[in-house]
């Protein structure tokens, strides 16, 4: 078993205006930072916050989520590619009015959330899902048996894992919630992915409530 602490990134502007991010590199705005500063000291106070193993998405608002909790172990996270958001192609930067107006005949069939279809440009779901699963893969079998990790990185890529823990289908809305900077324990266990617990965002007490899209 290889314990997994994942963990999305803090919260930027386009997050609070509601635009697709992508694989767009956003950095975070003032909340997301202060989210990441009390990441950092719950995981000072909390031994099972301790890793073995530090990896985060490439992407600046999960390396930005990142550096406090760099700082305090005085180490730098290895940064994985295949831990980016979901790749949303032309789409990327715009918000749902602009989509509906520019492509009125694609923004019907995205809303029905099939899993092969994409934004022009972009990934499927299904796609997605391959290159998310193949990542944490490639994580556990370097860090071995009875490591934890603690990965950085984005709302879609727990979205995934939320729903091959559950065996649940990529069709669909997304049907958990997954805060700026929230706190997921998982285990992968035998080539299967099980959840311990999901979406603690009590080291965000005295903040602004986080996002939750």
């Amino acid at each position: 078993m290889t314990e997994l602490i994942v963990i999305r990134h803090g919260e930027t502007d386009w997050n609070r205006q509601q635009r697709f991010q992508g694989q767009i590199d956003v950095p975070l705005n003032a909340q997301g930072h202060a989210q990441a500063a009390a990441l950092a000291e719950r995981r000072a106070a909390d031994a099972a916050l301790q890793a073995d193993v530090f990896i985060s998405s490439d992407l600046q608002r999960a390396r930005q989520t990142a550096a406090p909790l760099g700082q305090a172990w005085q180490r730098e996270p290895q940064l994985m590619a295949g831990l980016r958001e979901q790749g949303f192609g032309d789409w990327e930067g715009l918000d749902a009015p602009t989509i509906r107006e520019r492509w009125p005949e694609l923004w019907p069939r995205w809303l029905e959330h099939r899993a092969d279809e994409a934004a022009p440009g972009g990934e499927t779901p299904r796609q997605f899902h391959t290159r998310v699963l193949a990542a944490m893969r490639e994580i556990v079998e370097a860090a071995g048996p009875a490591a934890r990790v603690l990965v950085i990185t984005h709302g879609g890529v727990l979205d995934m894992l939320w729903r091959t823990a559950h065996g649940e289908p990529l069709d669909g809305l997304r049907r958990c919630d997954i805060p700026n900077t929230g706190i997921n324990r998982l285990r992968w266990v035998r080539g299967t992915i099980e959840i311990d617990s999901w979406a603690d965002a009590s080291h965000l007490e005295g903040l602004p409530p986080p996002l939750r899209p």
